[in-house]
C-alpha cells in the first residue's frame, strides 16, 4: 500500500506552530494491517502547553467578530469540500469503514461546518421584564451569551472527522478556543481538519492557536480533562470512560455522548418489508460500529415468523469485504481485539440459550453479519453496546410490552418504532426513554442540525451546532438602573400591624435579594 502523504505539516498543532513529538506511531489499515501513515504521539507536557496557550487566547476568541468566526468556518468547509475525495479515501484507510459510510461522514462534516457558521448569526440574548416586582421598577434587564472558556473535545475512532467537527465548529462559533484529542487509532483526518481551520483563522487575521490538537493515550486525556482552566469537556466514547471523565473533571462542565444498544420495535401493524430492510440497513452500516446502529429488535409475536423470514431473505445482500469497494457494507472492525470481543459475546449468548440465525463466524479477519434470536437478559449481546455487526431479535405479545423492553436498558440514545398507527407512534414518543424516538426509519437516522444526545447512561448534553453552542456558552445577566436620579420603586404604606415572627416584610426582601 502507498503511504498516505499528509496534507498538513509534520508534528502536532500546539500553540501558534506545529511542534515535533518524541515519538510517532504507525496508523494501519484494519482490513489488511498495512501501514497508512505515521501519526505524532503527544505527551502530558504538550497537553498542558495546549491548555496554557488556549487560556491565553480566551479573550481573543471571545472578541473575534461574528463575521470572522462565520468566515473561518465557511472557508474551512470550502477547502475540505475541494479535497473530499482524498478525505474519503483517508477515512477508509484509517478507520477500515466501508467507502459508502466514509462518503456519508464527509457529507455530514461539511454540513456541520456550514450550519455552525450559520449559527453564529443566531447567538443572542433577550430582554427581561424586571419590573414584574416593584423592586424592579426603573431597571433595564437583558441577558447575553458569553463563551464558556477553553473547550476540550475528545472524539471516538468510528467517525473521527465528523465527531471532531461537532466539537471544534460549535466551540469556535461560540467564541471558545478549543483543543481536540482524536482517538489514537484514527488521528490523520482530524489533523487535516484542524490544519485547514487554523489556516482559515490565520487568513482572517486571528491566531492559529485558537484551534489545537494533541494526540496520545489515557494520560494525555486525563491531563486535558482534569485541568481546572478548562471551561467544558465534550466527549464521545464509551459509557465507562465517560463516567470516569465526569467524575474526575468535576466541577468542570462535561458533555457526554456515550454508548447505546439501540432498539427497533416492529408493531403488529408494521410494514414488515420496510422494517426488515431497516434492520439490515441500520444494523450493519459502519460495520456495526455506530452508537445508534440497530442492536436490539423487539417484534410483536403475531408478526414474528413473517418478520424473521423477511429478514433472513435480506441477509445475503449485506456484502462483506474490502471497504475500498463501493458495494461493501461490512468490513473489518477497528482492530483484532474488537473482533475477538464481539465473537466472545456472540458465543456467550448462544451458550446461554440464544439461537444464531445467521452469520457470527470470522472469515478473513471479518465478522460475518450476525442475527441472534432470543438472547436472555444479562447477556452482553443484549444488555451492552456490542459495537459490531450483530443484531439480536426478541418477541413479545404486545407493542406496549415492547416499549417496556426497550426501556429496560441502562442506555437511552435513540430507538425506532415501525407502525402504521399514529396512536402507537405518539405513545412511543411519550413513553420511550431515549434522546430520540424515530418512527418508520432506522434509529441511526441523525440530521446534524437536530439536538442529539441521550439519557441515562447514554450521556448528558446535546450536540448539533445550535444546541452545542448553547452548551458552550453561559448566560450573563445585565441589570441597569439608567440614572440614580430616576424613579425609585414605590414603597408600600406602613402596615398598622406588625408582621408575625421575625421575618422582614416582602418589600425589604425584594430590595436585598
Amino acid at each position: 500500500m502507498t503511504q498516505f502523504v499528509p496534507a498538513c505539516p509534520p508534528g502536532l498543532p500546539v500553540g501558534p506552530d506545529w511542534v515535533t513529538t518524541p515519538t510517532s506511531e504507525s496508523v494501519t489499515f484494519p482490513f489488511t494491517g498495512e501501514h497508512v501513515g505515521l501519526a505524532p504521539v503527544g505527551t502530558v507536557q504538550l497537553a498542558t502547553e495546549a491548555i496554557t496557550h488556549a487560556e491565553r487566547l480566551r479573550a481573543e476568541a471571545a472578541a473575534l467578530p461574528s463575521h470572522a468566526r462565520r468566515a473561518v468556518l465557511a472557508q474551512a468547509q470550502r477547502v475540505l469540500s475541494e479535497r473530499r475525495d482524498e478525505l474519503e479515501q483517508l477515512l477508509v484507510l484509517e478507520t477500515g469503514k466501508p467507502l459508502v459510510d466514509c462518503r456519508v461522514e464527509v457529507d455530514r462534516t461539511l454540513l456541520t461546518l456550514t450550519t455552525s457558521a450559520e449559527e453564529v448569526a443566531h447567538l443572542h440574548g433577550e430582554t427581561v421584564p424586571l419590573d414584574l416586582l416593584p423592586s424592579g421598577e426603573g431597571l433595564i434587564g437583558f441577558w447575553v451569551r458569553k463563551p464558556i472558556g477553553v473547550v476540550v473535545g475528545i472524539a471516538g475512532y468510528n467517525y473521527p472527522l465528523l465527531l471532531a467537527a461537532h466539537k471544534l465548529a460549535p466551540a469556535l462559533a461560540a467564541g471558545c478556543p478549543v483543543v481536540i484529542k482524536p482517538a489514537p487509532q484514527t488521528p490523520l483526518a482530524t489533523l487535516w481538519l484542524v490544519h485547514v481551520v487554523r489556516e482559515a483563522l490565520a487568513a482572517a487575521g486571528a491566531s492559529r492557536g485558537l484551534v489545537q490538537l494533541v494526540t496520545g493515550g489515557v494520560e494525555v486525556g486525563v491531563a486535558l480533562t482534569t485541568d481546572r482552566r478548562v471551561g467544558a469537556v465534550s466527549f464521545t466514547g464509551s459509557a465507562s470512560v465517560g463516567h470516569t471523565i465526569a467524575r474526575d473533571a468535576a466541577p468542570t462542565k462535561v458533555l457526554l455522548e456515550l454508548g447505546s444498544n439501540s432498539a427497533l420495535v416492529v408493531a403488529g401493524d408494521a410494514d414488515i418489508e420496510a422494517a426488515a430492510d431497516a434492520v439490515v440497513r441500520g444494523g450493519y452500516y459502519a460495520s456495526g460500529q455506530a452508537c445508534i446502529s440497530v442492536q436490539r429488535v423487539v417484534v410483536v409475536q403475531a408478526v414474528r415468523d413473517e418478520f424473521l423470514a423477511t429478514l433472513a431473505s435480506r441477509m445475503d445482500q449485506v456484502v462483506v469485504g474490502d471497504p475500498r469497494k463501493p458495494e461493501t457494507r461490512v468490513a473489518a472492525l477497528i482492530d483484532a481485539r474488537s473482533t475477538q470481543r464481539v465473537s466472545a459475546w456472540i458465543k456467550a449468548a448462544v451458550e446461554a440459550g440464544a439461537t444464531l440465525m445467521h452469520g457470527g463466524s470470522v472469515e478473513g479477519g471479518m465478522l460475518v453479519p450476525a442475527v441472534l434470536l432470543d438472547v436472555p437478559d444479562s447477556q452482553a449481546a443484549w444488555d451492552e453496546e456490542i459495537f459490531g455487526p450483530v443484531v439480536a431479535v426478541r418477541s413479545v405479545p404486545t407493542v406496549r410490552e415492547a416499549f417496556d423492553v426497550v426501556n429496560r436498558s441502562r442506555y437511552g440514545l435513540h430507538a425506532s418504532v415501525f407502525t402504521s398507527s399514529l396512536e402507537t407512534a405518539f405513545h412511543a414518543i411519550d413513553v420511550i426513554e431515549a434522546g430520540g424516538v424515530v418512527i418508520n426509519e432506522v434509529p441511526g437516522f441523525r440530521s446534524d442540525v437536530m439536538p442529539y444526545g441521550g439519557v441515562k447512561d447514554s450521556g448528558v448534553g446535546r450536540e448539533g451546532p445550535r444546541f452545542a453552542i448553547d452548551e458552550l456558552t453561559v448566560t450573563r445577566m445585565a441589570i441597569i438602573r439608567p440614572s440614580f436620579g430616576g424613579p425609585r420603586p414605590s414603597t408600600p404604606a406602613p402596615s398598622t400591624s406588625r408582621p408575625t415572627g421575625n421575618a422582614p416584610d416582602q418589600s425589604s426582601q425584594e430590595e436585598t435579594r
